[in-house]
């Protein structure tokens, strides 16, 4: 079997790194998967996603010069969230917006006069 790029196999763990796993597939060759390629989150430690002899499913992503580039992350199917519905209507932002905005300039501005010396209290003319 001829592999292609963007065909989805089932390979064999045969070396874990820190930089990624190397992946025997069907026909006897290898393939790497990369470190950014096994999860859709992030990967700290490889070990905590596989293991030496797991069988997984990958993504033939690139093949050049005999290297193989997988993927796993990319063979599993997709879950599409839906937006997270909001029920405020414009308005309504609008309203919090100007509300959290006054706060925040009240609060400058108590902020930089109390750095100031407070409101209206300049300094006393020196005799």
């Amino acid at each position: 079997m001829a592999l292609e790029v963007g065909q989805i196999v089932e390979g064999k763990v045969t070396g874990i790194t820190n930089f990624g796993a190397f992946i025997e597939l069907p026909d006897g060759q290898t393939g790497l998967v990369h470190i950014s390629e096994v999860a859709a989150e992030y990967v700290k430690d490889i070990n905590q996603f596989l293991k030496q002899n797991d069988l997984v499913k990958v993504k033939v992503l690139n093949m050049d010069k005999g290297k193989i580039g997988l993927s796993i992350r990319q063979a599993q199917p997709r879950i599409e969230r839906a937006p997270k519905q909001n029920n405020q209507n414009f308005e309504d932002k609008l309203a919090k917006f100007l509300r959290d905005s006054e706060e925040r300039q009240s609060m400058l501005r108590r902020n930089a006069d109390s750095k100031r010396g407070g409101r209206g209290g300049g300094r006393m003319p020196s005799m």
